[in-house]
């Protein structure tokens, strides 16, 4: 019995790899700040705090199943100012343990009757994003598989098969040919068949056919290699690509879900029958088309479902920004009535419901909240004491000095310099950076932010944007071919928007 896509693919998912556990297991707390550190300058406390946080949700995979259910992630208050790291480390810390996470602000929710989303829409996002997680995973899993296919489906769309490979549909289709009617000299009908051929013409016919099939296979082979080496992208093919009917914007509201944010024409789209509409596209659309209707053959949905909801529920992280907009001094008025309406919406999410999403319920005991706020305004006192008590862990992030700009500049994997140096590199030219050229860019940032409103290391982008703007500008026309950046430059081209009060404004 020949095995099926879906065979072959649970065949080589069950087979052990390299690792049978997870790499996460190998990160201690110290190696994930380690990690962090790749991309972060600076805040050891904040990294220490999430590096403990996320080691332990390793740690509660291990412990007996009567107490795993106890255990509650230790959620965590970050405080500090725009600019310092509060969101680039809890995306690290997402990417690091391959867990779904979401990030969304605070003020955007709303209690019901005023205009906003209602607080479970960020889990009903974070199922969303670990559906695509996973879905993705298994995509790699079947990719050699997938494409391989969609090889095989191109090649047969280039050079159809013979009659006799059809099927038995098509071998009767020569019977039918011949048969003939002869009307006899007494009226009657006799059925007719040509006469049964000798063995010498059964066995040319024979090699006639051999023949044939050897010389298909050969320009089969011709095909294949002018497709792997994409020189038959151009040439157009005829592919069958399926259609659903489409219900743009068609909301059915049910009584007894208010705030519930599902789209139902997409469920009645799944309920509509597939229509398909034979195109007339490029071999290289043929192949994007192919290969994703392979994909969806060999990935099992409901597999993908069950697995993304569980890892949601286990290992899911919501990082939500701008908390100390919601906080406001208690017994207030006016809008502040509004913020602690927000503040006991969010309350029983982050302590641990039932949420209803499209894909099911989902349970948020063990989601991982990581909130972020500047309290510039307000303090983490203003929050009610309720929502206070479900982060208990809260750090500090400090501002940042000019010493780190001079490391964010360089130090990261991911650094402002280096991503300069990549965008001039691509026409051809080369950026450089002298030390005291660096230097200078660190002290103007750092200079402008305790004159203005201190952004952070968001400043950097602003300076660095207006440094090398007429470089940028220049460069496909003039063809630049090596640009020196040194303290002198710097302090030439930024130096009458530094000094004019008006224009620094505006600028930078």
């Amino acid at each position: 019995m020949a095995s099926t896509p879906k065979d072959e693919v649970a065949a080589e998912r069950e087979s052990p790899g390299p690792e049978e556990e997870p790499w996460l297991e190998q990160l201690t707390p110290r190696q994930i700040v380690r990690e962090l550190d790749k991309y972060i300058v600076g805040q050891d406390d904040a990294k220490k705090a999430v590096a403990i946080a996320l080691r332990n949700r390793w740690r509660r995979q291990r412990v007996p199943d009567e107490l795993r259910e106890e255990i509650l992630p230790n959620n965590i208050i970050m405080i500090g100012p725009t600019g310092v790291g509060k969101t680039e480390i809890a995306r690290r810390l997402a990417r690091l343990a391959g867990a779904p996470f979401v990030k969304v602000e605070a003020s955007k929710f709303t209690e019901v009757g005023y205009v906003g989303r209602d607080v479970e829409s960020m889990i009903r996002d974070l199922v969303d994003v670990a559906i695509n997680l996973v879905r993705n995973e298994r995509e790699e899993e079947v990719q050699d598989v997938a494409e391989q296919r969609v090889e095989e489906r191109l090649l047969d769309l280039l050079l159809p098969p013979l009659d006799e490979e059809k099927g038995p549909e098509s071998k009767a289709e020569p019977d039918a040919a011949v048969r003939g009617f002869v009307v006899s000299a007494t009226g009657s009908v006799q059925d007719h068949r040509s006469e049964e051929p000798s063995p010498d013409e059964k066995a040319e016919d024979q090699e006639e056919r051999k023949r044939l099939r050897e010389r298909r296979e050969r320009t089969r082979e011709k095909l294949r290699s002018l497709l792997r080496d994409e020189k038959l992208e151009e040439r157009e093919v005829e592919v069958d690509v399926q259609q659903t009917a489409t219900l743009d914007n068609m909301m059915l509201p049910i009584g007894g879900m208010e705030g519930m944010d599902f789209n139902f024409s997409e469920m009645l789209q799944d309920l509509l029958p597939k229509r398909t509409k034979r195109r007339q596209v490029t071999i290289s659309e043929a192949r994007r088309i192919l290969l994703q209707d392979e994909l969806d053959k060999l990935i099992n949905m409901d597999e993908v479902i069950g697995e993304a909801l569980d890892r949601a529920e286990e290992s899911g992280i919501v990082f939500l920004d701008e908390i100390d907009k919601i906080a406001g001094e208690r017994g207030a008025s006016g809008p502040d009535v509004s913020r602690e309406g927000v503040q006991r919406d969010l309350l029983p999410i982050v302590e641990g419901s039932t949420v209803q999403t499209k894909y099911g319920m989902i349970r948020t005991d063990h989601v991982l909240f990581v909130a972020a706020g500047a309290f510039h305004v307000s303090k983490p006192s203003d929050l009610i004491p309720e929502l206070q008590g479900r982060f208990p862990i809260r750090v500090e992030l400090n501002n940042l000095t000019e010493e780190d700009f001079v490391r964010i500049l360089q130090e990261p994997k991911n650094a402002l310099l280096t991503q300069y140096q990549a965008l001039v590199a691509a026409e051809g030219a080369s950026l450089s950076f002298t030390d005291d050229g660096v230097r200078e860019i660190a002290s103007t940032a750092a200079s402008l932010n305790n004159r203005m409103e201190n952004i952070g290391a968001r400043r950097l982008h602003t300076v660095l944007t207006t440094l090398l703007e007429q470089v940028l500008f220049d460069l496909p026309d003039e063809g630049i071919g090596e640009t020196v950046v040194d303290g002198e430059r710097v302090r030439q081209r930024l130096k009458t928007i530094v000094e004019d009060e008006d224009l620094r404004r505006f600028i930078l």
